[in-house]
Formats: structure tokens, C-alpha cells, sequence
């Protein structure tokens, strides 16, 4: 290898895991050192730079099969602590939606339209080891003729259940603002009337697609932090759309990549999937996410030294722009801004208020970094790298 030219493998990168020799930074001191010591230095020193972010993230779910009864059936009908689960699958095969909400829920019976308790609740529950009840109905088969099933379940009983995400770790999102002189509830959270403030859900440097901002190393066959255990990409995500405006470092302007992530609910813990409800929009669930960004070269050292005050994000009106299919943007932010506590448009001083947690992003970051420390986590070479064209 030229003194002057940095080229490493994925099989060189876990060669030094497996003999505890790898250097591994987070994303956040991968700036100061590009900053102190150059690209080149940087890249020739650090072979891995953790990312982390922890948030809600609607787009997820779990995939679960719940055993057979006896005798057997055909499940088309499900509920999970009455929250309605997808049935038309296999036999004992369902698919709970993260937003689903609860059939019964409390909340509701009073104020309409809220929910306290949903799929993303559900699966909290799970992974926190509490019994969910589960009740199915069917039509009845030769093979299945049981029509009806009921039982409470930990997950440990269950024979399989699979977080399967299609769209998770968004690649830069909007900067929500209300300018009508109502207040709003969105899946951004409450906006309050004239621009009063503004919401935000990115962790910025450190959140994962941002360190890889063209998906050099980032694809099927990923393997990830998720949930609190090891998951992997599986796809690029639902509303990929990487052809948007572009800064000169390759980082979007706008939303742009998404990821498809999966993993194996028994290893996660209910710390890092968490069920939320945001008034007036419903429930969801926080995914703590964090992918390792292998330092291949030069320019993945770049890459990932970005810092705050180099990524942008749009200002969108959620309360005339956003809900009639517009993203025309107000004016364009910084990170380094929103995370300042204010930002400034059209001459309006703006709170901002973040819907992402730095402090869990932090910690999910560290916590990757200790995994590859200690030989416990080699890196995933991907069959194939998200796309950077239209999908």
C-alpha cells in the first residue's frame, strides 16, 4: 500500500476485529480527528466510525408466528392484546403494524381519534418479556378446522418473531412549522400556530445515512445495531428516493434514503424499542438504529468526519404546504442551528424541538463501538449497496 494511498477490504477491517487490533472511533470523534489530522491520516488510522439514532419511526413492525393449536388452524383473523395484526399469511403467520392502534383503547372511548396503546406498544412488551394475549379466528379447513384460538404468550414462547422494518434511518427529514393560526397535531408532533415552533427528527453527524451520504458500504447484508441486538439491511427501504438536490460533499438537502431492516426480536430489549403515542396523529414506535461505516479509503473518511453545520435540512409548512402535497420549502437550516435551541426565517425566531434523542444516539454509537472493541461484532460486506438511482 503507497504512503499516500488508503485502500482497505471488508475481510482486512474484521481480520484486525477478530485479533483486537481494530481502531474504531464514533462518528462524532471521526470530525475532530479529519479536523486535526487530515482525511488521509484519519483513514489510515481508523478502520470503523460508528453512527447511532433513536427515534420514532413509523414504518416498522414485527413478523410473528405464534405456534400451532390443536387442532391446527388457519389464522385469518388476529389480535395481539387487541390490537389487529395482518393474518393473510401462512397458517400461524402475522404481521403487527407498529401504528396499529388498539381496538379498545381507553383514550379513544373518551377523545376520539387518540390512542395511548398500539403495535409499537405491543412490541415493547414482548421484548420486555410481558405476556400478550393473543386471539385469532379463522373459516375453517380440512387440514385447519379450528375456527378460533386464544392464549397469552411471552415471546420466548413464540416459535419465531422477526422485527421487520421497511422503512427505517430516513436520510435527512423536514424541519415541520405550522403558519395557519391553529395548532396542528402531525406525525412530527404539535405545531403550534404562527411558526411558533419548529420540529425536527435527525441526530444529524451521527445518524447513520449521513456518514455514507452516496451508500458506498451500505446494503443487503448490512449488519447493524436494532433494537438493542444485531440486525440487518435487507433492502433499500420504502420511499427511497436518492435523487434529490445534493450539497458538494454528496450529503441530500431533502429526505432521500431509507433502509429495510430486520432482526431477531428475542436478542432486543425494551429500551431501544419503545411504543409511543403522539397526540392527535396515533402510535408508533423509537428504534434505536446504528450502522458501522467501514473505512475503506480516503474519501469514507470524509465521508464520515461530516459535521453539523455541513448538513441542511428544509422548512416545511405542515399546515398548508405538507397536507395538500407540497414540500415547498420556507428557507433552508443547519443542523448546527436546529440543535442550537432556535432557528431564524423570514426574520421569525423559531424553538426548535427535536423528536430524536442525541443522548440515546450517543449511547447507541458508544455501545457499537464497544461491540467491535471487543471482537463481539464483524462487519456485514454487502451483496450489494443501496441504490444511488431512481427506484
Amino acid at each position: 500500500m503507497s504512503k499516500h494511498t488508503v485502500e482497505k477490504s471488508f475481510a482486512e477491517i474484521n481480520a484486525r476485529i477478530k485479533s483486537g487490533e481494530v481502531v474504531v472511533v464514533t462518528a462524532e470523534e471521526m470530525t475532530a480527528i479529519v479536523k486535526e489530522k487530515g482525511a488521509a491520516a484519519a483513514a489510515r488510522e481508523i478502520d470503523v466510525v460508528t453512527t447511532g439514532t433513536f427515534a420514532p419511526m413509523c414504518s416498522s413492525g414485527a413478523m410473528i408466528n405464534f405456534g400451532h393449536s390443536v387442532p391446527g388452524i388457519k389464522a385469518s383473523n388476529v389480535w395481539i392484546n387487541n390490537v389487529p395484526a395482518y393474518g393473510g399469511l401462512a397458517a400461524v403467520d402475522c404481521y403487527l403494524g407498529a401504528t396499529e392502534p388498539c381496538l379498545d383503547d381507553p383514550l379513544n372511548k373518551v377523545y376520539p381519534g387518540e390512542f395511548l396503546y398500539g403495535g409499537g406498544h405491543v412490541i415493547q412488551d414482548l421484548v420486555a418479556g410481558k405476556d400478550v394475549y393473543f386471539r385469532a379466528t379463522a373459516y375453517g379447513t380440512d387440514c385447519y378446522p379450528n375456527r378460533q384460538m386464544e392464549k397469552k404468550v411471552r415471546l420466548k414462547d413464540l416459535p419465531n418473531a422477526i422485527l421487520c422494518n421497511p422503512r427505517n434511518g430516513y436520510q435527512n427529514y423536514n424541519v415541520a412549522v405550522n403558519s395557519t393560526k391553529k395548532t396542528i397535531y402531525t406525525y412530527m408532533g404539535t405545531l403550534r400556530p404562527k411558526l411558533a415552533n419548529a420540529n425536527y427528527c435527525s441526530a444529524g453527524a451521527l445518524s447513520p445515512l449521513f456518514n455514507d451520504p452516496t451508500y458506498r458500504t451500505i446494503g443487503l447484508g448490512t449488519r447493524i445495531f436494532l433494537g438493542g441486538g444485531v440486525g440487518y439491511v435487507t433492502w433499500h427501504g420504502t420511499q427511497h428516493r436518492p435523487a434529490v438536490d445534493r450539497t458538494p460533499n454528496g450529503t441530500p438537502l431533502r429526505p432521500a434514503g431509507t433502509m429495510w431492516v430486520m432482526g431477531d426480536m428475542k436478542q432486543m430489549s425494551p429500551r431501544w424499542l419503545v411504543g409511543v403515542s403522539i397526540q392527535g396523529y396515533g402510535c408508533s414506535l423509537a428504534v434505536g438504529l446504528g450502522v458501522p461505516i467501514p473505512i475503506l479509503n480516503e474519501e469514507m473518511a470524509r465521508f464520515t468526519a461530516i459535521s453539523d453545520d455541513e448538513l441542511f435540512a428544509q422548512v416545511i409548512d405542515y399546515g398548508e404546504a405538507y397536507p395538500n402535497g407540497s414540500a415547498t420549502s420556507l428557507g433552508q437550516v443547519s443542523y448546527a442551528e436546529l440543535k442550537s435551541g432556535s432557528i431564524t426565517i423570514d426574520g421569525h425566531t423559531i424553538a426548535t424541538v427535536p423528536l430524536s434523542s442525541m443522548v440515546r444516539a450517543r449511547e447507541i454509537a458508544a455501545t457499537l463501538k464497544e461491540w467491535i472493541q471487543a471482537g463481539t461484532f464483524l462487519l456485514g460486506e454487502p451483496q450489494f449497496t443501496l441504490p444511488m438511482e431512481a427506484v
